[in-house]
């Protein structure tokens, strides 16, 4: 069997290597023997840890893959899988895509593998760095509904001739404004935020505008509605999170409801099929920034795999589009004629449940055996005293209220039991708060971001930008964003001595 190069041990946090062909970073730190004593040395528990800190590490399998040959050839197959562009051309490899699409790979959204996308200044989904996905929705609803009539949830921009998209994206305008908060971007101490920095003393948040012209619907008014963006998620370690009970995330949210602040807002009961706040579920979210996937056989790898390219499968015969966008290309006379059918004909299509399956059932569970199977990268440092300072301030200031250290796994997770009574530590509630943050967008509400391995990020994908839209350009900037139910954290931070803030964002990059 041929493993993937693995490299022990802990690296400067501000290399940057995203290409495979630049040499990696030697032995600082032999691995750790799993015990209660190095419990948190081992984020992902004892079998979904990996000690590797370097460019590769948010691609690796959890060791049990690597020792066994079956799952290892399943892990292998889901990983070109994640890696390859589909194509509209039938009978090829990889094909599939369209009508409608998002991006032509899984990579495309998530950049060295499992990394987040990076800040951009212009959507572009063409654009490698930019992992973004649109939304479209009413401003003036309470929870902010998405235009679903007109536009799927994560609004597609691309087609594949002679379909035409419903948003062309020349007309989506991405703009970063400068934002000054009530401090003049300062600490307490008079320090600018980011001292030292290209972008010392400031912060920014992006506005999206879509210009009327560009929908191909001319019945929508955009005047009504708004735009905004989300970055993709880091995807290693979720089966771990898929494998806390609904109990204890139930307990969790009691428990939050029982004090004067910070109280949670747990996932809506979704059922087995999907997310439907009407029927009564028996899973709580906690996939996705608004928490609407509960578990990860329907969870965003799972459906991205589906409608990010539009590619059919055995248990999802169908595109994922609107009647009205279904509508509109039927009733468009280029694709008559290019498809040489009636309007009936194409809207029986495009609209049908019963369509050939363009990828078959192997290949998607070999995909979910990637998507379960990628390991956690171990925490590096936390013997350095300037880290167990880092930690000790990180609970004096209350961050663990919504960034809860550790969890345990269930004992009877299926389909992979190894998973099964793990002690991990994520630093997550896997709840939604709010922030208050200037311009949120769509996402006012969002899900506790877990922080295992996000110190690795300018490793791995050459930045640090955070945050559900990448706003903040490192850990500082992320921190003095938390207002809402996060402001008495943020304070006590920005009150903080220089040291004491350095000691806390090294613990951060630690775990």
């Amino acid at each position: 069997m041929k493993k993937k190069v693995i490299i022990l041990g802990s690296v400067l946090l501000g290399f940057s290597c995203a290409d495979d062909k630049e040499p990696l970073p030697e032995n600082t730190t032999p691995k750790k023997e799993y015990s209660e004593t190095n419990a948190e040395w081992f984020p992902g528990g004892e079998k979904g840890t990996l000690f590797i800190a370097n460019s590769k590490s948010y691609r690796q399998p959890m060791p049990f893959i690597d020792d066994d040959a079956t799952l290892y050839k399943q892990f292998m197959r889901g990983e070109r899988l994640f890696e390859k562009s589909f194509v509209a051309e039938a009978g090829t490899a990889y094909s599939g895509l369209g009508p409608t699409y998002i991006r032509k790979s899984c990579i495309a959204c998530h950049p060295s593998y499992g990394g987040r996308s990076k800040r951009v200044d212009e959507f572009d989904t063409n654009d490698s760095r930019n992992g973004y996905l649109l939304m479209i929705y009413d401003p003036n609803t309470p929870n902010l509904a998405l235009a679903s009539q007109y536009f799927t949830g994560m609004t597609q921009t691309r087609a594949v001739a002679p379909f035409k998209a419903p948003i062309n994206e020349a007309g989506i305008h991405l703009e970063w404004k400068n934002y000054m908060d009530e401090h003049d971007n300062k600490y307490a101490d008079g320090t600018p935020y980011s001292a030292g920095t290209s972008y010392e003393g400031t912060l920014i948040y992006p506005v999206v505008t879509v210009a009327q012209e560009a929908i191909l619907f001319p019945d929508f008014d955009m005047s009504k509605h708004a735009a905004s963006i989300e970055a993709t998620i880091g995807i290693y370690g979720v089966a771990l999170l898929d494998a806390i009970s609904d109990e204890d995330l139930r307990a969790e949210h009691a428990t939050q409801q029982a004090r004067p602040y910070c109280k949670g807002i747990i996932g809506a009961d979704i059922d087995e099929t999907g997310l439907n706040p009407y029927y009564p579920g028996i899973h709580p979210g906690r996939f996705t920034y608004l928490c609407t996937r509960a578990t990860l056989d329907n969870g965003p790898g799972s459906n991205a795999m589906w409608n990010i390219t539009n590619v059919t499968r055995p248990n999802r015969r169908y595109h994922y589009i609107t009647e009205k966008y279904s509508r509109a290309m039927s009733q468009d006379p280029d694709v008559q004629a290019a498809l040489g059918q009636t309007e009936e004909e194409i809207f029986a299509n495009l609209m049908s449940k019963e369509l050939t399956p363009e990828m078959t059932m192997e290949d998607y569970e070999a995909f979910m055996v990637w998507h379960r199977g990628l390991a956690v990268p171990a925490a590096r440092n936390l013997d350095s005293p300037k880290v167990q300072q880092g930690k000790t301030l990180f609970m004096e200031a209350g961050c663990a209220a919504c960034h809860r250290p550790s969890w345990k796994t269930r004992s009877n997770y299926e389909p992979m039991p190894q998973l099964s009574d793990q002690t991990i530590y994520p630093y997550t509630d896997l709840l939604r708060h709010d922030l208050d943050m200037k311009e949120p967008g769509r996402v006012k509400v969002c899900r506790t971001t877990p922080l295992w391995g996000r110190g690795l990020m300018p490793a791995v994908s050459g930045h640090s930008d955070k945050l559900h839209d990448l706003r903040a350009r490192n850990y500082e900037e992320a921190i003095i964003w938390h207002n809402g139910e996060g402001k008495p954290s943020k304070e006590k931070f920005r009150a903080m001595s220089k040291e004491d803030r350095e000691a806390l964002v090294a613990f951060l990059e630690a775990i």
